[in-house]
């Protein structure tokens, strides 16, 4: 029995969410109307997971999982609404340590609640095999100290790297490729925070979100990364000191056009499963990329996106990241990569970014 805590301050919500959890006959349900009653019920009822909403009265989503994780540290499951705040307030979210989130869908919940209650389910079943220590979210604030840089000590953008700190041949070109899902925000961060401004690759990233959170994913990694970061909205020419980030609820593609890479946003492929598609991604890139001048990077997520396109990378000479079931929020996508055996090297969240300037000039 999987003992859940349901946080919405709208009885609709809090009886259609009881209705979608009971159907499915193995989770204990307790309820709460805002973070403040959140709080009190978590320390009697002990839940394996909660779900909860951000906005509420008394005490905010936001505030409540800043006191869960220091006081009763748990899966939480962010419900959030699709608008451009409600993105923002998710990323900070994930940050403070939910493990995932969902998006309510527009319109009536009432009308659309058969649509979002699959994915829900899936969310909540997986969040409660994710065990949280009791010391992670100090961990985590050192380890995001340690690994991300202050703005002040962010490189200007558009310093180059001398030929002594590039180390290997500086005229060797070639893309980075990044496919992440659950809890892939946090590990961006620890990943993209530590490349240079002279970082000679560009680097691509396919994270699994809704179109409205990509954007502002992209704006928040631009504020603490030294490369210019950026959603790929239209057909974009991949140039080294930037970051692309794939637009949610589509695919990203690369091509070649007169002679240069370009990415592109695609509609989403129904052949793949989770989008932006990782798989495809890839795939993509190898039609116009040696495998040996493209990496592959595959970070925390649930299922195995990108796993299969990235082993297909290592077999045909191209080099591959996994990170480490230890760091992994969720070790699904990375973890299958290795079962692939297509992983060159796995490593910890906070090791990925200097291995990943190891291999590239």
């Amino acid at each position: 029995m999987i003992r859940l805590l349901i946080v919405e301050d709208s009885a609709l919500m809090r009886k259609l969410l009881g209705q979608i959890f009971t159907a499915e006959g193995d989770f204990g349900i307790a309820f709460a109307r805002d973070g403040a009653e959140a709080l009190k019920v978590i320390s009697s009822f002990q839940p394996d997971v909660v779900t909860l909403d951000i906005h509420m009265p008394l005490m905010d989503g936001l505030a409540c999982l800043d006191r869960i994780m220091l006081e009763h540290p748990c899966p939480v499951v962010m419900v959030s609404s699709l608008t451009e705040e409600g993105a923002e307030e998710t990323l900070a979210a994930l940050e403070i340590g939910a493990v995932d989130f969902i998006a309510k869908p527009g319109g009536a919940i009432s009308l659309s609640i058969d649509e979002l209650a699959p994915r829900l389910v899936e969310k909540v079943r997986m969040a409660a095999t994710v065990r949280i220590r009791r010391s992670r979210r100090l961990a985590e604030r050192v380890r995001l100290t340690q690994v991300i840089p202050s703005q002040s000590t962010i490189p200007s953008r558009g310093r180059g790297l001398t030929s002594q700190q590039r180390g290997r041949d500086s005229s060797r070109s070639g893309l980075v490729l990044i496919g992440t899902s659950t809890g892939g925000p946090p590990a961006l961060d620890a990943v993209l925070a530590q490349l240079p401004a002279g970082f000679g690759w560009p680097v691509v990233v396919a994270q699994h979100m809704p179109a409205s959170f990509t954007g502002p994913l992209a704006r928040r990694l631009d504020k603490i990364c030294a490369l210019t970061v950026s959603e790929v909205s239209q057909q974009t020419k991949l140039e080294p000191g930037n970051i692309y980030i794939a637009k949610g609820d589509a695919d990203i593609v690369i091509s070649s056009r007169a002679g240069s890479l370009v990415a592109m946003a695609a509609p989403s492929d129904q052949a793949y499963r989770w989008h932006p598609s990782v798989d495809r991604m890839v795939r993509s890139a190898m039609k116009h990329v040696p495998a040996t001048d493209l990496v592959g990077i595959l970070m925390t997520g649930m299922g195995n996106d990108g796993a299969a396109a990235m082993a297909d990378l290592h077999a045909a000479g191209g080099y591959t990241i996994a990170e480490s079931e230890e760091t992994s929020v969720v070790w699904g996508m990375p973890g299958e990569l290795v079962r692939l055996n297509g992983a060159s090297e796995i490593r910890r969240v906070e090791d990925i970014g200097s291995a990943l300037l190891d291999r590239v000039c």
